[in-house]
């Protein structure tokens, strides 16, 4: 059976071949590209979009692991600053100190008292060394932890921005997800209104029964109207056939001599 599938899948893969060549590839990463836009083409537009507010609600965890980043490195700034103040503090107060010594060497005194202790000229003149040697060492330590906070301010300054970056970005996607999902609702009730049929028979019933029914008064009217006006008696005011006769002749007679009277006129 293995054999079998196997003989088949090598024919066809065969079959693929004589008929597209070389160009083999191409034609299956691009009817792979029509199924894959098909394939999302058919998944429904309420789904893409609550799968958008899903990813969205995903990169919470991403924002809350920079926020923690970020929140740390101020930490380790913050820390930073207060050993540069004590730095600084007690570079000053080296400083002092060696000028103080510096000016009492200058006397050039043998003996110098310092604390209820007398010390010698060749003493104090060591303990001035290395104390220079000390501030020196100090003040290029301080140079480099000045160096330091400064790159990670700028890194920190960086980091808060790609950080609100993010947020603004977040917020927009948010805002947009809810104007698409406005807009497909808008359409759907626009599509739900374009699909409604009324069933208007019944109308159409009793419009037809109102105008049969006025058409009816009318006649009914008409009639009435008609049977008013018809009278079956002999009307006695009014001239007799005979007398209708002769009202004829003499209008048709008047009628004939005027007109012989207009033609002698031309």
């Amino acid at each position: 059976m293995v054999r079998k599938a196997i003989l088949v899948l090598g024919g066809l893969v065969l079959v693929t071949v004589v008929l597209f060549g070389t160009n083999v590839r191409s034609y299956l990463r691009t009817s792979g590209g029509y199924v894959k836009q098909a394939v999302q083409d058919s998944v429904p537009v309420e789904f893409q979009i609550d799968r958008a507010r899903n990813m969205i609600r995903d990169l919470a965890p991403e924002v809350r692991k920079n926020l923690h980043v970020i929140a740390r490195e101020e930490v380790e700034v913050k820390r930073l600053e207060e050993r540069l103040e004590r730095s600084k503090e007690r570079l000053a107060q080296e400083k002092r100190q060696i000028i103080r010594l510096t000016d009492d060497l200058a006397q050039g005194k043998d003996t110098y008292t310092y604390a209820g202790r007398t010390y010698g000229a060749d003493q104090v003149r060591a303990d001035l060394a290395n104390r220079f040697n000390r501030y020196k060492t100090g003040d290029a330590t301080l140079a480099s932890l000045e160096q330091i906070h400064a790159a990670r301010q700028r890194s920190l300054q960086a980091a808060r921005q790609r950080l609100d970056g993010m947020l603004a970005a977040r917020r927009q996607l948010e805002v947009e997800v809810e104007n698409l999902e406005a807009r497909r609702q808008m359409i759907a009730a626009a599509q739900t209104t374009s699909q409604f049929h009324f069933d208007d028979s019944r109308l159409g019933r009793v419009k037809a029964l109102m105008s049969d029914l006025r058409t009816r008064l009318d006649v009914a009217d008409q009639l009435v109207q008609a049977e008013t006006e018809f009278h079956p008696e002999i009307p006695l005011d009014q001239p007799s056939p005979d007398n209708v006769i002769e009202q004829i002749s003499e209008y048709f007679g008047r009628r004939t001599a005027t007109e012989a009277d207009l033609a002698d006129s031309r």
